[in-house]
């Protein structure tokens, strides 16, 4: 051991040591050498000039022996181990409610790992602290100090490449991840007060000896409840031999025992330098930490420590934001491996002991929540007290018998009241019975554990085991009733006066809805925005608020936000109050939501893993939210570079649905379209014409997607092709394209078809070459599938694909047909949900809508084809050289009833003409009329690019073959554009 030699003070300490190891080991050995140095480094600590006080992590009893000592001693400094960067947030404590946090965040890292980004440090404090104590005392008392001296939040990831993972949990009891438990988030816990065994073994044996399941209930039997009552002295000696045990038998992890040392030499080296520079007496300062390091062996320990040989590294880069946020008690078990109900357990200890010993606590003045104690014989606060010799309080204390509390029957019986009311509540068949049986179960419990008193913790047991049934009727077991009977899950909550700038501004806004938005729970908001237009704005926020904050922090029951649509009235269920957490930390990251909303868009869409889809959904958030055409514009023109950089096809669904929103969206608001997205359309059509041959070979690519893809060509191509593109292109890759699978093979054929290279006809041809081929049968299905998919870019093929289905249930065995019936559903209902109602449609239109027609139904495709009748029409027609055959003319005469209601909407009152009484000439009525009105041929002849004259012919009234030869540019075109349809 470095330092002074030691004292005679603990002599007979060290002989009885000595003895027992030489008994129970045969011999000096390690034993002998590790009770010794735990009495060495007892020594060492009591007679530092700078009084140590050793505490252990929301310890009622730490927090009593620090009331009582701060009374009695009145130091002028106070050191406390705690990161030195958060001392500006502790006077804003007294704006909260306990629990809270204080916390260190950092979103933008310079200096660390960007995949440890974002960086939080938090350090939860409770009422029942001793660190809370000495804050309080500090900020409250006048000419006191208080120095924060721990290493700064920086420094904790400096010297720890693990420290994101919380080392105070390994080896912990499982807790249950509840909201609240989720409350500090993934942040980095700097526990004030750290003791607990890090031999593994060690905390076996404790356990196993002590009766108890786990560590929270050892130290409330063992150390929590004997210390409750002790003196100062004997607080502070065997606080310092149980953080001597604990780290003499600690495991050798290197990297921690750094750590550990690192922290108690910058400790110690920030004390020496305030005590330095203020030349403050060490008699009047109080240096508080957790018991683990007061009994440091390090050579800076101590007023006279080495100070030359440690060196404080500089903090990076790192830019950190500082705050409090709302804590829980179930959060604090959660982040420090803690057994649940333990912190309750230990807030309702420390209610009972103030009672009990009268002691006054100190708390901040105006602390919002805090239970005053109401004492109706206070005692008086005691003048400070000369500094008396150290004395042997450890012997005395470890040789004493444990005092058993006498059995309080009337707090067992009410216990075992509450709790079988508590459980009648919660849907259990309790009775009378069963709290009998708690009764005596607990104090049997307690009788096996060497236990005169039950403690809560058997009290639990047989509160399980007595009322706990096969299963549990509602939300909670019996161990959660208890635990909350026991005193709850106090959760803290942040005063507006202690909220970023973010949060108050965003609680303002909110302000015109009327609800104590800070409260937790859930609240419903109604905005009858139009006969209230002012709650627009409080939308607005809302909206911003559901994209920023968790989904439940606010969740829309009515009304929805769409580009181009508002609603008119809204309906939410708001719980800022219980993501409080959440709505501070976005304080942290600007001072307005919209700017936040802003830095979050931008830096998803210049990220290194942003896709196309993803910056387009940030332009359509843009949009919606915000309402900035700067932004939007900005992010879609960097969509063109995410666009030419990407290889794959995978989000062509997303980018389809997106493109397509936009476009709607600006065609309707503005008056021309913005440049970016001109040149996305135009970019995207070159882009995927060019993947498209790729993407039909590429086995990783499914269906789904070459379907996407083909359906941005189609959709967009009008649009592409008055920018520039050539439709050639398109054509090329379609013809290029040599797909291997069935269901693109069929995705193809819709995609030629709508180029026009592959006729419905020769499509039905091929479907039903298919369903001949008993080779092909099988997969038909497949074929199918592609189909469906077909709908996306060529949804006028809607009565192939059911007459395609169609025969598929029709011809194809069962064998073949019910596998494939699952395949279906499913694919209409994940790859093609909004494509099924198009199905739907178009068969209702073909199949008959009565039972009893269906008998003599007949299939529109198993009828004579359209096509083949107008071409045997067509070939009379040229043999004759006659008048057409009068389909048309047979049908209205009929069905008169149809023609009659609709000259009747046309306003036609000329009555029926028998055949042959007409003025005009066979064939000369429509050529009269196109004569009458010229008008309307020369437009189609003016699209169709027709510049020719009209040509007179002999005749009052020409023939329809004489008015074409009239005008043959026209009659030119328009064939061709007959041809190809």
């Amino acid at each position: 051991m470095s330092g002074s030699r030691a004292s005679g003070v603990f002599t007979a300490l060290r002989t009885q040591l000595q003895g027992a190891a030489t008994e129970f080991a045969g011999g000096p050995d390690a034993l002998e050498g590790i009770l010794l140095g735990m009495v060495d480094d007892v020594d060492r600590a009591v007679r530092e000039p700078l009084e140590i006080f050793p505490v252990c992590h929301h310890s009622p009893a730490s927090a009593l022996a620090m009331a009582r000592r701060l009374r009695e001693k009145q130091p002028k400094v106070v050191y406390l181990e705690l990161c030195e960067d958060m001392a500006p947030l502790l006077t804003e404590l007294r704006n909260c409610r306990l629990p809270v946090a204080v916390q260190a965040f950092a979103g933008d890292i310079d200096g660390f790992p960007q995949e440890w980004a974002p960086l939080s440090v938090v350090a939860p404090i409770t009422e029942a602290s001793a660190e809370y104590q000495a804050i309080a005392y500090a900020l409250d008392t006048p000419g006191v100090e208080l120095v924060l001296v721990d290493r700064s939040s920086d420094h904790v990831f400096q010297w720890n490449d693990t420290a994101r993972t919380d080392d105070a949990s390994a080896g912990a009891e499982e807790v249950p991840k509840s909201e609240e438990a989720a409350l500090h988030g993934e942040a980095v816990g700097v526990e004030i007060g750290d003791l607990r065994p890090r031999f593994a073994e060690l905390e076996e044996h404790l356990l196993r000896h002590g009766k108890v399941r786990h560590w929270s209930e050892w130290w409330h039997q063992y150390v929590e409840v004997p210390l409750g009552d002790s003196d100062h002295d004997t607080y502070r000696q065997v606080m310092f031999l149980i953080g001597s045990l604990f780290r003499r038998l600690a495991p050798g992890d290197g990297d921690r025992v750094r750590v550990d040392e690192d922290r108690e030499r910058y400790m110690w080296t920030r004390m020496r330098e305030h005590m330095a520079a203020t030349g403050t007496d060490p008699e009047d300062c109080l240096y508080v930490c957790g018991a683990f390091h007061a009994a440091s062996r390090v050579e800076e320990f101590g007023v006279d420590g080495r100070s030359s040989s440690f060196t404080i590294s500089p903090r990076t880069a790192t830019t950190w934001q500082y705050g409090l946020i709302p804590s829980s008690h179930a959060a604090i078990e959660a982040q420090f491996g803690l057994a649940p109900g333990s912190v309750s357990i230990a807030a309702t200890q420390w209610q009972k002991s103030l009672k009990r010993t009268r002691v006054r606590p100190y708390r901040l003045e105006g602390q919002a929540g805090a239970r005053t104690s109401r004492a109706k014989k206070a005692l008086p606060a005691a003048a400070p007290a000369a500094p008396q010799p150290a004395t042997d309080r450890l012997s005395g204390f470890l040789q004493q018998p444990p005092v058993l509390d006498g059995l309080d029957e009337a707090e067992l019986l009410g216990w075992s009241v509450d709790i079988v009311r508590a459980a009648r509540r919660n849907g259990y068949l309790a009775s009378t019975a069963d709290a009998i049986a708690v009764f005596e179960t607990s104090i049997l419990l307690a009788g096996m554990r060497d236990r005169a008193r039950p403690t809560p913790y058997d009290f639990q047991d047989a509160a399980v085991t007595c009322i706990e049934k096969d299963r549990v009727p509602g939300r909670r077991d019996v161990r959660r009733l208890v635990e909350i009977m026991m005193g709850g899950d106090r959760i803290g909550q942040v005063g507006y006066e202690a909220l970023p700038p973010l949060a108050r501004d965003v609680y303002d806004r909110l302000e015109p809805l009327g609800l104590k938005l800070q409260q937790r729970g859930v609240q419903r908001a109604l905005l009858d925005i139009a006969g209230r237009p002012e709650l627009a704005a409080c939308s607005d926020v809302l909206w911003m608020l559901r994209r920023l904050m968790p989904a439940s922090a606010a969740r829309p029951i009515m009304g929805e936000r769409r580009l181009g649509e508002r609603s008119i009235q809204e309906s939410w269920d708001l719980a800022l109050g219980t993501h409080q957490r959440a709505l501070i930390e976005l304080g942290y990251e600007g001072v307005s939501i919209e700017q936040v909303l802003e830095q979050r868009l931008r830096r998803e869409a210049y990220g290194p893993r942003a896709t196309t889809a993803g910056v387009l959904a940030a332009v359509e958030d843009a949009l919606l939210y915000l309402r900035s055409g700067r932004l939007a514009d900005e992010l879609g023109t960097h969509a063109l570079k995410v666009l030419s950089a990407e290889r794959t096809v995978d989000g062509a669904p997303e980018v389809l649905r997106r493109a397509r929103t936009l476009l709607a969206y600006y065609r309707t608001s503005r008056p021309e379209l913005p440049a970016w997205i001109e040149s996305f359309v135009k970019a995207g059509y070159a882009h995927y014409c060019t993947l498209l041959p790729t993407a039909f070979r590429d086995e990783d690519a499914t269906v789904g997607q070459v379907a996407a893809m083909l359906g941005f060509l189609f959709s967009m191509e009008s649009l592409a092709l008055s920018l520039g593109c050539d439709r050639t292109q398109l054509e090329l890759a379609v013809a290029q394209s040599h797909p291997e699978d069935p269901s693109k093979t069929a995705l193809l054929w819709a995609a030629q078809v709508q180029l026009g290279t592959l006729s419905r006809a020769e499509l039905r041809d091929r479907c039903d070459a298919l369903l001949d081929n008993p080779l092909v049968v099988p997969s038909y299905p497949r074929y199918l599938n592609g189909f469906v998919h077909a709908l996306e870019p060529v949804p006028g093929l809607a009565d192939v694909v059911v007459e395609a289905v169609s025969n598929a249930f029709g011809r194809l065995p069962d064998t073949v047909l019910l596998p494939w019936l699952p395949l279906l559903i499913t694919t209409l209902r994940k790859g093609a949900a909004d494509l099924a109602p198009l199905l739907i449609r178009e068969a209702g239109r073909i199949f008959p809508g009565r039972l009893p027609a269906l008998d003599t139904w007949v299939p529109p495709w198993r009828m004579p084809r359209l096509e083949d009748a107008f071409a045997a029409s067509r070939s009379r027609h040229t043999a004759t050289a006659a008048v057409p055959a009068p389909r048309g003319a047979a049908l209205l005469a009929t069905h008169p009833a149809a023609c009659d209601a609709v000259a009747e909407l046309l306003g036609c009152e000329d009555g029926w003409q028998q055949h042959g009484t007409s003025a005009l000439p066979p064939g000369g009525a429509g050529a009269a009329l196109l004569a009458a009105y010229p008008a309307a041929c020369e437009a189609v002849a003016g699209l169709l690019g027709c510049d020719g004259d009209w040509e007179t012919v002999a005749g009052p009234f020409p023939s329809g073959a004489t008015l074409v030869a009239r005008r043959p540019a026209t009659s030119q075109a328009l064939e061709a554009l007959l041809a190809r349809a």
